[in-house]
């Protein structure tokens, strides 16, 4: 792909998702969600493979639907209430359809299951993009219309952290490991989205980070599946020991970054009368950490069977650029005790 397309592009990308969050029209809106996924179609079906061209189609068709979904949500407030305003969405009818409509567009369960087929699919930078850039926009959705319906919203995520946690572990194909990883921390983000917003703000931004760690991570070890972290000891010896610290921040373990969302989403869910809420959502994360804590083990306490030419790539330079995978990794380790000033700073946005 030729730099000037690439650009085009991603600067597409940048210009749909910065659309819907400036948007106060639904139409507007609806434009930016669309310029969005078109021009993430073309970097997905890039590889010319099979495989990256059927999950380009079943994104472009999940996309659609629930794009389509959005726009009839709106029209029938607008006819309902004579409101095209994305805050003035009241009446009950058209709310819950356009949260459906968004829960599918992310990949909550149970709407969930276009999500591991298409992220298996791509690379892992296009791959990194849409369990990231991509969920920006219907967040900002979601939080500005502030849904009256609390039973829909916590049954969405206690059966997407429940979904994330039991369809992770039988795989062996890390994208789908990650895929239900991001199944399971939106439903974290959505069941405390009514009560804090700035809390979801902060769970999605820690989750970006801890997320786009992993993925860099794995693109450097050029990695796909379980078996292949098992080389990872004679590319990068020092990253491979740090690696379990990033794999059980995702899965929320004190003192790492992970647990801060999971702390005080739990303290928040337990002043808002819901224990009983907290105490499944704890539990089900227990199910995520535990695939965690398979790839870590792969990572660090097996060894592939190799000759002595084979365990020395790490005595060379590395030609992939570092940086970005040493700041977030660090980040993902050691953003704990920013925890105050970091939802400080979502409270203000």
């Amino acid at each position: 792909m030729s730099p000037f397309i690439l650009f085009t592009l991603l600067f597409g990308l940048g210009l749909g998702t910065m659309m819907t969050f400036l948007s106060s029209h639904w139409f507007l809106a609806w434009m930016g969600l669309e310029i969005n996924t078109l021009a993430i179609l073309p970097l997905m079906a890039q590889p010319h493979h099979p495989r990256a061209v059927e999950a380009t189609t079943k994104y472009f068709l999940t996309q659609a639907t629930a794009a389509a979904t959005i726009l009839f949500a709106s029209t029938t407030n607008a006819w309902l209430t004579g409101q095209w305003d994305i805050m003035q969405m009241t009446h009950p009818l058209p709310t819950t359809i356009l949260l459906l409509a968004l829960a599918l567009k992310i990949g909550l369960a149970p709407l969930h299951s276009w999500l591991p087929e298409v992220l298996q699919g791509l690379d892992l930078t296009t791959g990194l993009i849409l369990s990231t850039w991509q969920k920006l926009a219907p967040f900002a959705l979601l939080l500005q219309v502030q849904p009256d319906n609390p039973p829909l919203m916590i049954l969405l995520a206690l059966t997407s952290t429940l979904v994330g946690g039991w369809g992770g572990l039988n795989q062996t194909q890390l994208r789908k490991i990650l895929a239900y990883s991001s199944i399971a921390h939106l439903g974290w983000m959505v069941l405390v989205l009514q009560f804090s917003p700035s809390l979801t703000l902060l769970t999605l931004l820690i989750y970006i980070i801890m997320t786009s760690s992993l993925f860099i991570l794995f693109k450097f070890n050029k990695s796909t599946n379980i078996n292949t972290l098992a080389t990872s000891w004679n590319k990068a010896p020092t990253l491979t020991s740090l690696s379990p610290l990033l794999l059980l921040s995702l899965g929320g373990l004190p003192p790492l970054t992970g647990f801060m969302p999971k702390w005080l989403i739990l303290q928040e869910l337990t002043k808002q009368g819901l224990p009983l809420i907290a105490t499944l959502a704890a539990l089900a994360a227990l199910l995520s950490l535990y695939y965690y804590l398979r790839l870590s083990y792969t990572l660090t306490l097996t060894l592939s069977p190799n000759n002595l030419t084979a365990t020395t790539p790490w005595r060379l330079t590395t030609l992939q650029p570092t940086l970005p995978l040493s700041v977030l990794a660090t980040s993902t380790i050691l953003l704990l005790p920013l925890a105050p000033s970091t939802l400080m700073l979502c409270s203000f946005w």
